[in-house]
């Protein structure tokens, strides 16, 4: 009876919470224990209207952009460590905080009552008053900022953009001061929404008529060919998606493809394939009498690239089980073009996924290059003479693009590196992507 009696209280609490609100906490605190935003806010959305998803997006994706300045201010307030809390309890102060400082239209009645909720919910009633008590003071003292405090210029722009020390001072040292600081600004704003137009679903013409009536601003790409920036008529472009006419990608990830310049009747290797959204443009693109073969160490991502396969009803890609980092099980000269979209730190794609930066070592930037080294070797081995070979990451960091590059051309005097491309957030707007141009010389 007590038990009974004390979960009709817990459900009770919850209910004071908003549907939106309750989704971003429970995944803020799976993604503390390891779990990925962007994987858990899909699977989420189903299950919330619009206005809840929207609003649960922003908090979660708020959240973990700023997340360290958050903290600092918390700790100031709170006159504690942000590590001696209960997660519960930081998941709480950091979603009432972000709601306080930058969503200006939430009030701040309901910032704080449900983040108070939310912890009594979560069975630590005990820590109510002071959750209550932190973000009342945060209300009274709405002028404070943590980067006041910095001395050391370094410090003070990572607390102003919440990024760890070691990761902006490895960019300053890599592209200057001032780049630097662009690039880590704008890591927290919001990232515009870039489409492709299946070809064999839809035509363009007739998809950006049907956004336009339903209220979106389209415009075409300056970054790459037949890609679109939308805003507006969410509804639409989920519609559209679904229905596989349409498929959500960054320009810059559209432009990897664009590079690669498959064409009709090439044999393609796309060698770290999943989630396959570079894959399924090339055969979009190349035509049904191109042969691919989309290649992943996942059988489970392997799976997704079949399901959007089937849904733009292409007929060109075969999906293999491999480790790209093994000798590749193809007879040597057997492609007419390679994609090397190498796992990479992702540091290009912090806006889209900000926990990486609070997840990220130096040591992982080493062993991705490691890594991305052998591929590249794997790759030339199963290239023809006269092949394309294109590589590509989403990291912004020098040790897996231009070293990785130099590297490979030292050791492999049949290929002429023919161009590299950067796109940056702070200035094309797109993901920051490295994008290197290989060609192996013809008749050897």
């Amino acid at each position: 009876m007590a038990r009974a009696l004390r979960l009709a209280i817990v459900l009770a609490k919850q209910k004071n919470v908003s549907p939106a609100r309750r989704a971003a906490f429970d995944i803020l605190r799976r993604v503390a224990d390891g779990a990925f935003s962007s994987v858990l806010l899909a699977a989420e959305e189903p299950k919330l209207r619009a206005s809840d998803r929207a609003l649960a997006h922003e908090l979660v994706l708020g959240v973990l952009r700023r997340q360290s300045w958050l903290d600092r201010t918390i700790e100031h307030f709170a006159k504690r460590r942000i590590e001696s809390l209960d997660l519960p309890v930081r998941v709480a102060l950091r979603m009432g905080l972000y709601q306080l400082r930058f969503l200006s239209r939430i009030p701040a009645s309901a910032a704080v009552n449900e983040s108070v909720n939310l912890v009594r919910g979560a069975k630590l009633s005990s820590a109510s008053a002071f959750v209550n008590a932190v973000l009342r003071r945060a209300i009274r003292e709405a002028d404070y900022d943590p980067s006041s405090e910095a001395v050391d210029p370094l410090e003070k722009l990572a607390i102003e953009t919440s990024h760890p020390v070691w990761l902006v001072e490895r960019w300053m040292r890599s592209f200057g001061p001032t780049e630097a600081e662009s690039f880590a600004r704008a890591n927290n704003e919001i990232p515009p929404t870039a489409f492709r137009v299946v070809h064999k679903r839809a035509g363009e013409d007739q998809i950006v008529q049907q956004l336009t009536a339903a209220g979106a601003s389209v415009e075409p790409s300056t970054i790459a060919a037949n890609a679109f920036r939308v805003s507006g008529a969410t509804a639409a472009l989920r519609e559209l998606s679904a229905n596989g006419q349409i498929y959500l990608q960054d320009e810059a990830s559209q432009l990897v493809t664009q590079l690669l310049d498959a064409r009709p009747g090439d044999r393609i290797l796309d060698l770290c394939a999943a989630p396959g959204g570079k894959t399924t443009l090339i055969a979009d693109r190349a035509g049904d009498n191109a042969f691919i073969i989309a290649a992943d160490r996942s059988a489970t991502r392997l799976t997704t690239i079949s399901t959007t396969t089937a849904l733009h009803q292409l007929h060109s890609i075969n999906p293999v089980l491999l480790d790209a980092g093994d000798k590749l099980p193809f007879a040597p000269e057997s492609f007419d073009r390679i994609l090397v979209d190498a796992p990479c730190s992702g540091t290009g794609t912090l806006r889209r996924n900000p926990e990486i930066r609070w997840k990220l070592t130096d040591e992982d930037i080493a062993n991705f290059s490691v890594d991305q080294k052998q591929f590249l070797r794997n790759a030339a081995e199963v290239l023809k003479p006269g092949g394309r070979l294109v590589y590509s990451t989403c990291s912004v960091e020098c040790e897996e693009n231009e070293d990785v590059i130099d590297d490979f051309v030292s050791t492999h005097p049949l290929f002429t590196l023919e161009k590299t491309l950067r796109t940056w957030p702070h200035r094309e707007g797109s993901d920051g992507f490295f994008i290197a141009l290989l060609e192996r010389e013809s008749g050897r």
